[in-house]
This record gives C-alpha cells, sequence and structure tokens, in this order.
C-alpha cells in the first residue's frame, strides 16, 4: 500500500475544499476563466452535497462548519413544490434547474443531511430542516411510478446531463433506495424488490413483477443474455447496453442487491477493466455514433465521444464509489489498489485534481481543482479505514 500518497492526497483534498469553499458553501472547482464561463464558481447541489459526504468523514472542524454551510444555502432555494435546485449563486441570488430539470440534486441533498446527523453531533439541523426535508420527500415520491415506486425521470436530467438514459433510471434510483431507507418512507421494500426485478431481470422468475414492468422486462430476456451486472435504465420496451460502472457501485454501497450479486459485479467489472494503472471509468460500453441510443447533441463540442465524458471517461470523483463498493464487497486489497489509483491522477501536475480523463489515453480534461474528486475521495480514505461507514 502507498501509505505515504494516500495520506498526501487526503491532506490536499482537506486543502483544496478550504479553499474552494466561501461564505455560502462549496464552489465546483477553483476559479479559474473557464470556471467562470461555465458556472462552475457555484454550489451545485449533488457537487456540494457529495464533497460534504467526505468533509464528514474527515471530522476536520473547519470542513464540518462548510457542510452545514452547503445544506443550508440548498435548503434557502428550495422551490415550494419540494426540489432542490441543480445550482445557486446565492451572491447574486440565482438559481439553475437545468434545461429538463436535475432530479438527483434533491436525491443528494437529503442523502447529505442523513450523514451529517448521523455522524455529527449537531442534531439540531434535520430538525430545524424537517419540513423542508419532507416537502423534498413529497416531491420525489410524486417522480416515483405509483405501482413499483421507481423514480422516473427524462434523459440528461441527472448528473449525466447530456447522456441518453430515460424512464427508469439505475443510477437515480439506486439514491431513491438509500433516501427511503435512511428517511423511513413505507415504500422503501417494495421499491427494493422492484429495483432488482427490474434492473436485473435474468434470476426473478420466481418473483411476483409489476404490471408497469411486465413488458419490458419480458423485451429485456427475450434480446439480452444473462448479464453479470445491472441494466442502466430501462424505459418502454427499450434499455442501456451500457455498463454503468459509477450506478452500479453506488446499488452495492446503498445495499440495493444481495452480497452475492455483488461481489458477481465487482468480479466482472474488475476483469472488464483493462488499463490496471488508471481507475475505473464510469462505464464500460460506450454508445458509439452508429448505436440507436446516440444522441446528436453528445457530439457537440467532441465532448460525449466514446471513453469520453459521461461517455465512458474517467472520473476520479466516481472512481472512489467504485473503491467504496469494492470495500463493501469482499475485494479489500483491490479497493485500496484503487484508491491508489486515484491519489495518482489527482496529483498530477501538482495536484491539479482533473475533473475528468480520457479512458483510453489518460489525458487530463475538464475543469481543474474539483472539489467532489476531494470530497470523493476524502470519504473513500476513511471508509477503507474503518473510520466511518456510508
Amino acid at each position: 500500500m502507498k501509505k505515504e500518497l494516500l495520506d498526501l492526497a487526503h491532506q490536499k483534498s482537506i486543502e483544496l475544499l478550504l479553499k474552494n469553499s466561501t461564505k455560502f458553501g462549496t464552489l465546483a472547482s477553483a476559479p479559474q476563466k473557464r470556471a467562470i464561463n461555465r458556472n462552475y464558481l457555484s454550489v451545485f447541489a449533488r457537487d456540494a452535497s457529495i464533497s460534504s459526504l467526505g468533509m464528514i468523514a474527515s471530522q476536520n472542524e473547519k470542513l464540518l462548519k462548510i457542510a452545514k454551510k452547503n445544506i443550508k444555502t440548498l435548503a434557502k432555494y428550495q422551490t415550494k413544490s419540494g426540489q432542490i435546485p441543480n445550482y445557486v449563486k446565492p451572491e447574486i441570488d440565482f438559481v439553475d434547474f437545468w434545461k429538463i430539470a436535475s432530479i438527483d440534486a434533491t436525491l443528494w441533498w437529503l442523502i447529505s443531511i442523513d450523514f451529517y446527523h448521523t455522524n455529527t453531533k449537531d442534531k439540531k439541523l434535520k430538525l430545524t430542516l424537517k419540513n423542508k426535508i419532507n416537502l423534498a420527500l413529497k416531491w420525489l415520491e410524486a417522480h416515483a411510478h405509483p405501482e413499483d415506486k421507481l423514480l422516473i425521470q427524462n434523459e440528461a436530467s441527472d448528473w449525466a446531463d447530456i447522456f441518453p438514459r430515460s424512464g427508469k433510471v439505475l443510477y437515480t434510483n439506486a439514491l431513491w433506495l438509500r433516501v427511503q431507507k435512511v428517511y423511513k418512507l413505507k415504500s422503501y421494500d417494495l421499491s427494493k424488490t422492484n429495483f432488482n426485478n427490474l434492473f436485473y431481470p435474468f434470476n426473478n422468475k420466481k418473483n411476483k413483477i409489476a404490471r408497469c414492468q411486465q413488458r419490458s422486462i419480458k423485451e429485456v430476456l427475450k434480446h439480452k443474455k444473462q448479464s453479470d451486472f445491472l441494466l442502466s435504465y430501462v424505459n418502454f420496451m427499450f434499455w442501456g447496453d451500457d455498463l454503468d460502472v459509477y450506478a452500479n457501485s453506488l446499488s452495492i454501497i446503498f445495499q440495493g442487491v444481495n452480497k452475492t450479486l455483488a461481489k458477481q459485479i465487482n468480479a466482472f467489472i474488475l476483469k472488464k477493466n483493462k488499463k490496471k494503472s488508471f481507475p475505473i471509468p464510469v462505464l464500460f460500453n460506450p454508445i458509439k455514433k452508429n448505436s440507436k441510443n446516440w444522441r446528436k447533441y453528445m457530439g457537440n463540442f467532441n465532448q460525449n465521444l466514446p471513453y469520453q465524458y459521461h461517455n465512458g471517461g474517467i472520473w476520479p470523483y466516481a472512481s472512489s464509489f467504485f473503491a467504496i463498493a469494492l470495500h463493501k464487497s469482499v475485494y479489500k486489497k483491490e479497493a485500496w489498489i484503487e484508491l491508489e489509483n486515484i491519489a495518482e491522477l489527482n496529483s498530477l501536475k501538482n495536484w491539479e485534481f482533473n475533473e475528468w480523463f480520457h479512458a483510453k489515453t489518460g489525458k487530463a480534461m475538464g475543469m481543474k481543482k474539483q472539489s467532489w474528486n476531494a470530497g470523493a475521495y476524502l470519504l473513500a480514505y476513511h471508509i477503507l479505514n474503518g473510520d466511518i461507514v456510508l
């Protein structure tokens, strides 16, 4: 184990989060010209909430205060119906909800509140936000199918905001399972059963299938052989063929699948990864231009070409969740190797913490000094060390 590198990455992560934070909370990245042009100097709900998980895990007093600021700032700009914005600029009272909304912003915010409540001495925050929490839960419940209790969304409306997953999406519903469990929603057990039936329909022959899922599952089983991983999304009679590593990892972390399937998924991903010195990409089997799933907007600025950006690029923050998923399963050694690879990427060019990397070449891409890279690293570091549980 490269303990010196891991510990240095921990120190540099804390330093970056402190530098990237304001009196309102955590900015998505450090100030730079490109960040201004692309609104990265804002408090993004998912970025700030994920960063907060790492801040809380670190138990650093300054970071704990910033995590609380993140939660309170986002709460302030919640809509009357309960939705948490995509991002906010509190200094000018500007609120953004993305082009077709951002469903995971509300989910990550709720997850960060529970994690803060569970792992700090401050038990007042959750109580003071009780009404806002209930509003957020109602907003999410309104987006769940009444029969199977799984969330429904349009494409390009979660963290992969220029990517064509739609209908019932694995990533979003893995987060939804966590929210339902920690907030003790009555729908949790039914949602979890239908989560498995829909996203892994290959071993549910004895299970009762929700009527709203039957035709889609029948179509999957007709055209797709047994899979070693969860489907990335399922819409009405069509689904994703990509292996969404990030979403499969969250499904393991948040106990959406049993231990046997978790081990199977992790084993397959480890075998699939040919670039052993790189962290895991966010997905395998990227969408190509000749695919029926390709969208014209994916080619804008040559950004979402195969092995890039959401379409199979390496995102160190997302790879940190894979390290946690490995640790949750039986792959403790492999989890540390993954974390070492993440630390190596974050350290490039004097700890530039680049947003993402090309999965084939390893070329650094995207914004520099990315906050959630630091936050997710801290979270994985402390979980692997046994300091905290997610």
